[in-house]
């Protein structure tokens, strides 16, 4: 094996690796920009020992004992450090009778590998996750930062999930890890209510690993299966740890739904399929029974809510509407019990998007629902929905408005526009298999051909 193979089989281990380094080390070090600085330094020996001594056996395993042996290391020196200046302190008539015993660990008993509590978190990713998300920063910012320090989504991908520029996202990255220290947070485990208050983020940053797993922003695959089989690993150790939480419930729904129809999405040859295209027969029948039951659980947990004395009730003969992701798991239960795109109940779907555009308002929604108006009632009923999105800051740097907008002026025969549309689409797109599909589509278009085919996959 050449030296850049070498480096290839490196760069895709430790990108692989790199939340699970991070989790071991700040367990260790218990500081958060320690430990990611531990795993660069991991990185840098590879880079050096790797292409001498050859590719290790177990890659991912000696990244992992390095990781933890430097961790280790670090923690012993920190002790060290700490008790010499605790000897010259005293040694000086100060601080005397303060301070640890030579070679005590900085936190104490609790910090010395294996003396501490059995996390309430089994899964140190999970655990990671509740700790990065801490509520000394803004939601946008423990989202983001959890994501490029656990999530293992590079600042780009953030970037396009959050619909705001790289450098946006880098600044945001650094203000969280600044404060964070300025604050000198305690990388705790949260419990109780204080888990309970982090869900929100929690649950943003597993959906977004998810997102990015399933329409790769960027790239030669449409899918990243290790992305959308972790996020649905994540989300299913989330409904156990919370069992009574409606919207892990949901979100455990929303991807076990929508990956059930992942390995039907493009053929051999990978070119994207649309949802009329799809084979429904391979769709997989446990992630969809599993992501129907997780759907009844979401609605039973929401009801064992409001049943709740101690839950806010509202006004006589009011009742809590469901959240956005209780909603969105049902648009996605909608589409798993169809047993044909021809009997798709799209008026039931513009009704459910009606109810989260309510709640949420958002310009991907409104997308969303204009495609399922479309589809209800015909492209010129959504044509002046997309209109006004086309403006919309939240979706200004994507292709999907515009793409959207193509296929249904294409289905309308508005020829010369829906080829203006895809221009603009393939401008901006950056995932290769779409860029495939809208190509395919725009030639269609300007030949007048494949009028029917639908945008959904």
């Amino acid at each position: 094996m050449s030296d850049d193979d070498i480096r290839d089989v490196l760069a895709e281990t430790f990108h692989a690796e790199w939340p699970r380094l991070v989790a071991v080390a700040m367990r260790i070090v218990g500081d958060l920009q320690a430990a990611e600085d531990i795993v660069q330094d991991v990185l840098v020996t590879a880079l050096d020992r790797w292409p001498l001594a050859g590719l290790p056996d177990n890659a991912p395993a000696w990244l992992m004992t390095a990781c933890r042996n430097r961790a280790l290391n670090a923690l012993r020196d920190a002790g060290r450090a700490r008790a010499r200046e605790l000897g010259v302190a005293q040694l000086a008539g100060a601080g005397a009778g303060a301070g640890a015993a030579d070679g005590a660990w900085p936190g104490g008993a609790a910090d010395q590998p294996g003396s501490a509590d059995r996390p309430e978190i089994p899964d140190d990713r999970l655990r990671l996750i509740f700790i990065c998300c801490h509520p000394v920063l803004p939601l946008d910012g423990q989202v983001a930062l959890t994501l490029r320090m656990v999530g293992g989504l590079s600042t780009s991908q953030i970037a396009r999930a959050f619909c705001v520029p790289d450098a946006t996202i880098a600044q945001r990255i650094v203000r969280a890890k600044r404060t964070l220290a300025q604050r000198q947070v305690p990388f705790d485990e949260p419990a109780g209510p204080e888990r309970s208050a982090r869900l929100p983020a929690v649950l943003d940053v597993i959906y977004l690993i998810f997102n990015e797993g399933y329409l790769a922003s960027a790239g030669q695959q449409l899918t990243s299966e290790a992305l959308t089989s972790e996020a649905y690993r994540l989300a299913r150790l989330l409904t156990e740890l919370l069992p009574a939480e409606p919207d892990g419930w949901a979100l455990r729904a929303i991807i076990a739904l929508h990956r059930s129809r992942e390995a039907a999405r493009t053929d051999a040859g990978g070119r994207l399929l649309t949802m009329e295209e799809q084979d429904r027969a391979s769709w997989d029948r446990q992630l969809i029974a599993d992501g129907l039951a997780a759907l009844a659980r979401a609605e039973q947990a929401g009801q064992a809510e409001l049943a709740d004395p101690a839950s806010p009730s509202g006004p006589a003969g009011w009742s809590r509407p469901a959240s956005p992701l209780v909603l969105q798991a049902r648009l996605a239960g909608q589409h798993a019990a169809a047993a044909s795109f021809a009997e798709t109940d799209w008026a039931a779907i513009v009704a459910c998007y009606d109810e989260l555009m309510s709640i949420s308002g958002s310009a991907v929604v409104a997308l969303n629902r204009a495609v399922a108006v479309a589809m209800a009632s015909g492209p010129a009923a959504a044509l002046p929905l997309l209109d006004n999105l086309t403006a919309e800051p939240a979706l200004a740097r994507t292709h999907r408005v515009w793409a959207v907008r193509a296929d249904l002026r294409r289905r309308a025969g508005e020829r010369a526009k829906a080829i203006a549309d895809y221009d603009r689409a393939l401008e901006l797109v950056d995932n290769e298999v779409e860029r495939r599909y809208l190509t395919t589509m725009r030639q269609a278009a300007a030949a007048n051909t494949g009028g029917t085919r639908d945008g959904a996959c």
